[in-house]
């Protein structure tokens, strides 16, 4: 069971930094420099959009490590 929930915590890890790596800060972040012209192209809501899913990934994958973390110390 620690097993499973170490492994589980390392991809939730990996994901998180990507996430919050892929969000656009006050300098336009990496998030812009992936999507491209995307905001030239769809306008200002296309990246706005991109901002907001980026947004809740990343507050329902801390929420998951928050919870696995505290499972491994539990079962540990």
């Amino acid at each position: 069971m620690t097993l499973f929930l170490t492994i589980l915590l390392i991809i939730v890890a990996i994901s998180l930094i990507t996430v919050v790596l892929l969000q656009s800060g006050k300098s336009a972040g990496l998030s812009g420099a992936i999507s491209g012209g995307a905001e030239s192209l769809f306008g200002k809501q296309k990246a706005r959009g991109l901002d907001l899913v980026l947004h809740r990934a990343t507050v329902v994958l801390s929420v998951l490590f928050f919870v696995l973390t505290l499972s491994i110390a539990y079962f540990a």
